[in-house]
Protein backbone atom coordinates (compact mmCIF):
# COMPACT_ATOMS: atom_id res chain seq x y z
CA UNK A 1 0.00 0.00 0.00
CA UNK A 2 1.02 3.40 -1.09
CA UNK A 3 1.99 6.10 1.55
CA UNK A 4 -0.75 8.45 -0.54
CA UNK A 5 -3.31 5.74 0.22
CA UNK A 6 -2.53 5.30 3.51
CA UNK A 7 -2.98 9.05 4.24
CA UNK A 8 -6.53 9.06 2.54
CA UNK A 9 -7.92 6.24 4.98
CA UNK A 10 -9.83 7.64 7.98
CA UNK A 11 -8.21 8.16 11.27
CA UNK A 12 -10.05 7.76 14.48
CA UNK A 13 -8.75 10.38 16.87
CA UNK A 14 -7.20 9.14 20.00
CA UNK A 15 -10.45 9.97 21.87
CA UNK A 16 -12.81 8.35 19.55
CA UNK A 17 -10.61 5.45 19.45
CA UNK A 18 -10.61 5.70 23.62
CA UNK A 19 -14.36 5.76 23.97
CA UNK A 20 -14.61 3.00 21.18
CA UNK A 21 -12.49 0.89 23.62
CA UNK A 22 -14.24 1.53 26.32
CA UNK A 23 -18.11 0.64 24.67
CA UNK A 24 -16.49 -2.76 23.83
CA UNK A 25 -14.96 -3.35 27.11
CA UNK A 26 -18.87 -2.21 28.71
CA UNK A 27 -20.65 -4.58 26.12
CA UNK A 28 -17.90 -7.59 26.76
CA UNK A 29 -18.37 -7.31 30.54
CA UNK A 30 -22.08 -7.34 30.10
CA UNK A 31 -22.20 -10.33 28.06
CA UNK A 32 -20.14 -11.65 31.42
CA UNK A 33 -22.81 -11.12 33.48
CA UNK A 34 -25.10 -12.48 31.12
CA UNK A 35 -23.06 -15.97 31.89
CA UNK A 36 -22.88 -15.27 35.78
CA UNK A 37 -25.13 -15.83 39.00
CA UNK A 38 -26.21 -12.51 38.35
CA UNK A 39 -28.45 -13.22 35.12
CA UNK A 40 -31.43 -13.08 36.10
CA UNK A 41 -31.64 -9.64 37.51
CA UNK A 42 -34.16 -7.78 36.64
CA UNK A 43 -32.29 -4.91 34.12
CA UNK A 44 -29.36 -7.11 33.28
CA UNK A 45 -31.15 -6.75 30.04
CA UNK A 46 -31.95 -3.14 29.24
CA UNK A 47 -35.58 -2.22 28.34
CA UNK A 48 -36.10 -1.59 24.33
CA UNK A 49 -38.69 0.93 24.18
CA UNK A 50 -38.92 0.41 20.09
CA UNK A 51 -40.21 -3.27 21.59
CA UNK A 52 -42.36 -1.63 24.08
CA UNK A 53 -40.26 -2.90 26.93
CA UNK A 54 -41.08 -1.72 30.14
CA UNK A 55 -39.70 -3.96 33.24
CA UNK A 56 -41.99 -3.64 36.43
CA UNK A 57 -40.39 -3.08 39.74
CA UNK A 58 -38.44 -6.02 41.92
CA UNK A 59 -41.11 -5.84 44.18
CA UNK A 60 -44.26 -5.61 41.65
CA UNK A 61 -41.89 -8.72 39.97
CA UNK A 62 -41.32 -10.47 43.10
CA UNK A 63 -45.68 -10.05 43.80
CA UNK A 64 -46.43 -11.70 40.50
CA UNK A 65 -43.54 -14.94 40.86
CA UNK A 66 -45.06 -15.91 44.03
CA UNK A 67 -48.26 -15.38 42.94
CA UNK A 68 -47.58 -17.78 40.06
CA UNK A 69 -45.15 -20.56 42.18
CA UNK A 70 -48.96 -21.16 44.78
CA UNK A 71 -51.36 -21.26 41.33
CA UNK A 72 -49.40 -23.66 39.99
CA UNK A 73 -49.09 -25.74 42.71
CA UNK A 74 -52.58 -26.10 43.18
CA UNK A 75 -53.77 -29.26 41.50
CA UNK A 76 -52.27 -29.02 37.97
CA UNK A 77 -49.45 -30.89 37.36
CA UNK A 78 -49.43 -33.11 40.51
CA UNK A 79 -52.32 -34.75 39.81
CA UNK A 80 -51.88 -38.95 40.12
CA UNK A 81 -53.24 -39.43 36.75
CA UNK A 82 -50.63 -37.31 35.24
CA UNK A 83 -47.83 -39.26 36.66
CA UNK A 84 -49.37 -42.44 35.91
CA UNK A 85 -49.60 -41.09 32.37
CA UNK A 86 -46.02 -39.76 32.18
CA UNK A 87 -44.98 -43.21 33.99
CA UNK A 88 -46.63 -45.52 31.26
CA UNK A 89 -45.18 -42.81 28.56
CA UNK A 90 -41.46 -43.83 29.87
CA UNK A 91 -42.15 -47.35 29.79
CA UNK A 92 -43.41 -47.52 26.46
CA UNK A 93 -40.47 -45.57 24.87
CA UNK A 94 -37.74 -47.47 27.08
CA UNK A 95 -39.23 -50.45 25.45
CA UNK A 96 -38.87 -48.94 21.99
CA UNK A 97 -35.47 -48.02 22.48
CA UNK A 98 -34.11 -51.09 24.60
CA UNK A 99 -34.63 -54.25 22.67
CA UNK A 100 -34.60 -57.23 24.36
CA UNK A 101 -31.46 -59.09 23.38
CA UNK A 102 -28.96 -55.81 23.04
CA UNK A 103 -30.64 -53.44 25.34
CA UNK A 104 -28.94 -51.44 22.92
CA UNK A 105 -29.88 -47.40 22.23
CA UNK A 106 -31.24 -47.10 19.05
CA UNK A 107 -31.15 -43.12 18.27
CA UNK A 108 -33.59 -43.89 15.11
CA UNK A 109 -36.64 -44.90 17.01
CA UNK A 110 -39.46 -42.54 16.06
CA UNK A 111 -40.96 -43.24 19.28
CA UNK A 112 -37.64 -42.35 21.51
CA UNK A 113 -37.25 -39.36 19.93
CA UNK A 114 -40.62 -38.01 20.31
CA UNK A 115 -40.27 -39.22 23.89
CA UNK A 116 -37.10 -36.89 24.10
CA UNK A 117 -38.41 -34.10 22.66
CA UNK A 118 -41.16 -33.44 24.99
CA UNK A 119 -38.35 -34.09 28.29
CA UNK A 120 -38.43 -30.14 28.71
CA UNK A 121 -42.08 -30.57 29.92
CA UNK A 122 -42.36 -34.14 30.62
CA UNK A 123 -40.09 -34.27 33.42
CA UNK A 124 -41.48 -31.09 35.68
CA UNK A 125 -44.86 -33.07 35.04
CA UNK A 126 -43.37 -36.38 36.23
CA UNK A 127 -42.03 -34.66 39.35
CA UNK A 128 -44.77 -32.63 40.45
CA UNK A 129 -42.97 -29.29 39.30
CA UNK A 130 -45.23 -26.48 38.36
CA UNK A 131 -45.11 -25.72 35.48
CA UNK A 132 -45.56 -21.39 34.61
CA UNK A 133 -45.39 -20.32 30.98
CA UNK A 134 -43.81 -16.02 30.84
CA UNK A 135 -45.15 -14.61 27.90
CA UNK A 136 -43.81 -11.35 27.10
CA UNK A 137 -43.20 -11.00 30.67
CA UNK A 138 -39.34 -11.34 31.52
CA UNK A 139 -39.34 -9.81 34.55
CA UNK A 140 -42.04 -12.39 36.00
CA UNK A 141 -39.52 -14.84 34.67
CA UNK A 142 -36.13 -13.69 36.05
CA UNK A 143 -37.86 -13.32 39.57
CA UNK A 144 -39.14 -17.18 38.95
CA UNK A 145 -35.33 -18.32 38.38
CA UNK A 146 -34.28 -15.94 40.82
CA UNK A 147 -36.06 -17.61 44.00
CA UNK A 148 -37.60 -21.23 42.50
CA UNK A 149 -35.08 -22.53 40.55
CA UNK A 150 -35.84 -25.98 42.10
CA UNK A 151 -39.89 -26.32 42.46
CA UNK A 152 -40.94 -24.37 39.80
CA UNK A 153 -40.33 -25.25 35.53
CA UNK A 154 -40.15 -22.06 33.37
CA UNK A 155 -40.58 -21.28 29.74
CA UNK A 156 -40.01 -17.61 28.54
CA UNK A 157 -41.87 -16.97 25.21
CA UNK A 158 -40.05 -13.45 23.95
CA UNK A 159 -39.69 -11.94 20.40
CA UNK A 160 -36.38 -9.96 21.73
CA UNK A 161 -34.22 -12.75 20.89
CA UNK A 162 -31.57 -11.02 24.04
CA UNK A 163 -33.53 -13.86 26.17
CA UNK A 164 -32.04 -16.67 24.10
CA UNK A 165 -29.21 -16.39 26.70
CA UNK A 166 -31.63 -18.64 28.93
CA UNK A 167 -30.88 -21.50 26.89
CA UNK A 168 -33.71 -24.07 27.03
CA UNK A 169 -36.42 -21.92 28.79
CA UNK A 170 -36.47 -19.21 25.57
CA UNK A 171 -38.99 -19.52 23.35
CA UNK A 172 -39.12 -16.91 20.17
CA UNK A 173 -42.45 -15.46 20.14
CA UNK A 174 -44.03 -13.54 17.97
CA UNK A 175 -47.52 -12.48 18.91
CA UNK A 176 -48.86 -11.55 15.31
CA UNK A 177 -48.75 -15.72 14.78
CA UNK A 178 -49.74 -16.81 18.13
CA UNK A 179 -49.89 -20.35 17.61
CA UNK A 180 -46.97 -20.37 15.91
CA UNK A 181 -44.77 -22.69 18.56
CA UNK A 182 -42.38 -25.52 18.43
CA UNK A 183 -42.97 -28.80 18.36
CA UNK A 184 -41.70 -29.39 21.75
CA UNK A 185 -44.04 -26.64 23.62
CA UNK A 186 -47.23 -28.97 24.12
CA UNK A 187 -50.63 -27.63 24.31
CA UNK A 188 -52.37 -27.13 27.52
CA UNK A 189 -49.26 -28.32 29.84
CA UNK A 190 -49.02 -25.13 31.50
CA UNK A 191 -50.67 -24.80 34.92
CA UNK A 192 -50.55 -21.11 35.06
CA UNK A 193 -49.51 -18.29 32.39
CA UNK A 194 -48.51 -15.24 32.95
CA UNK A 195 -48.72 -12.55 30.24
CA UNK A 196 -48.05 -9.22 29.40
CA UNK A 197 -49.14 -8.08 25.57
CA UNK A 198 -46.23 -5.44 24.48
CA UNK A 199 -48.83 -2.98 23.16
CA UNK A 200 -52.48 -1.64 24.51
CA UNK A 201 -54.47 -2.88 21.21
CA UNK A 202 -57.49 -5.27 21.31
CA UNK A 203 -55.79 -6.84 17.98
CA UNK A 204 -52.38 -7.92 20.24
CA UNK A 205 -54.91 -9.16 23.30
CA UNK A 206 -56.73 -11.10 21.07
CA UNK A 207 -53.83 -12.86 19.42
CA UNK A 208 -51.84 -12.99 22.27
CA UNK A 209 -55.69 -14.82 23.84
CA UNK A 210 -54.59 -17.58 21.00
CA UNK A 211 -51.58 -18.66 22.53
CA UNK A 212 -52.38 -17.94 26.10
CA UNK A 213 -55.54 -20.51 25.64
CA UNK A 214 -53.08 -22.57 23.47
CA UNK A 215 -50.88 -23.07 26.51
CA UNK A 216 -52.36 -23.32 30.03
CA UNK A 217 -54.42 -25.98 31.28
CA UNK A 218 -56.72 -23.60 32.82
CA UNK A 219 -55.22 -20.07 34.90
CA UNK A 220 -54.08 -16.85 33.56
CA UNK A 221 -52.48 -13.65 34.91
CA UNK A 222 -52.41 -10.91 32.29
CA UNK A 223 -51.25 -7.52 33.07
CA UNK A 224 -52.01 -5.07 30.73
CA UNK A 225 -53.79 -1.71 30.82
CA UNK A 226 -56.75 -1.09 33.23
CA UNK A 227 -58.53 0.38 29.58
CA UNK A 228 -58.39 -3.31 28.42
CA UNK A 229 -60.72 -4.64 31.21
CA UNK A 230 -63.87 -5.25 28.88
CA UNK A 231 -61.85 -6.93 26.22
CA UNK A 232 -59.96 -9.11 28.61
CA UNK A 233 -62.80 -10.24 30.21
CA UNK A 234 -64.45 -11.14 26.93
CA UNK A 235 -61.67 -12.70 25.48
CA UNK A 236 -60.24 -14.78 28.59
CA UNK A 237 -62.49 -14.58 31.55
CA UNK A 238 -60.34 -12.80 33.85
CA UNK A 239 -61.27 -10.05 36.89
CA UNK A 240 -59.35 -7.15 37.80
CA UNK A 241 -57.43 -7.53 40.90
CA UNK A 242 -57.14 -4.99 43.74
CA UNK A 243 -52.58 -5.39 43.52
CA UNK A 244 -51.91 -2.28 41.17
CA UNK A 245 -48.32 -3.53 39.62
CA UNK A 246 -45.26 -0.63 39.56
CA UNK A 247 -42.67 -0.58 36.78
CA UNK A 248 -39.03 0.69 37.09
CA UNK A 249 -39.85 3.70 34.95
CA UNK A 250 -43.59 5.37 35.38
CA UNK A 251 -46.10 4.81 32.64
CA UNK A 252 -48.59 7.00 31.04
CA UNK A 253 -51.32 4.32 31.40
CA UNK A 254 -52.89 2.89 34.61
CA UNK A 255 -51.28 -0.48 34.81
CA UNK A 256 -53.35 -3.64 36.06
CA UNK A 257 -53.55 -7.51 36.67
CA UNK A 258 -56.33 -9.64 35.78
CA UNK A 259 -56.73 -12.90 36.40
CA UNK A 260 -59.00 -15.94 36.57
CA UNK A 261 -58.94 -17.78 40.02
CA UNK A 262 -58.75 -16.98 43.40
CA UNK A 263 -55.55 -14.95 43.80
CA UNK A 264 -53.60 -13.64 46.49
CA UNK A 265 -52.96 -10.88 44.18
CA UNK A 266 -56.92 -9.46 45.49
CA UNK A 267 -56.48 -10.02 48.62
CA UNK A 268 -55.49 -7.49 52.01
CA UNK A 269 -52.46 -5.94 49.99
CA UNK A 270 -51.05 -4.78 53.35
CA UNK A 271 -50.07 -8.33 53.89
CA UNK A 272 -46.00 -8.44 53.66
CA UNK A 273 -44.53 -11.13 51.40
CA UNK A 274 -43.06 -14.21 53.21
CA UNK A 275 -40.02 -14.31 51.10
CA UNK A 276 -38.35 -10.82 51.67
CA UNK A 277 -36.84 -8.83 48.03
CA UNK A 278 -33.13 -9.83 48.08
CA UNK A 279 -30.94 -12.92 47.73
CA UNK A 280 -32.26 -16.40 49.08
Amino acid sequence: MSDSEDEGRPQLSSRALAALQEFYAEQQQHHSDLRGDDKYNIGIIEENWQLSQFWYSPETALRLAEDAVAAAGEGGSSSTSLRLFMLALVHLSLTDILPEETKDLAPSSSTAQCFLSTLPVALPIFFMVGLVACVSAPSVYQKLRERHRDNVSVCIFEYDRRFAVYGEDFVYYDYKSPVDLPERIATHSFDIVVADPPYLSEECLRKMSETIKLLTREKIMLCTGAVMEEAAEKLLGVKMCKFIPEHTRALGNEFRCFVNYDSGLDRDLSVQLSGQEGPK
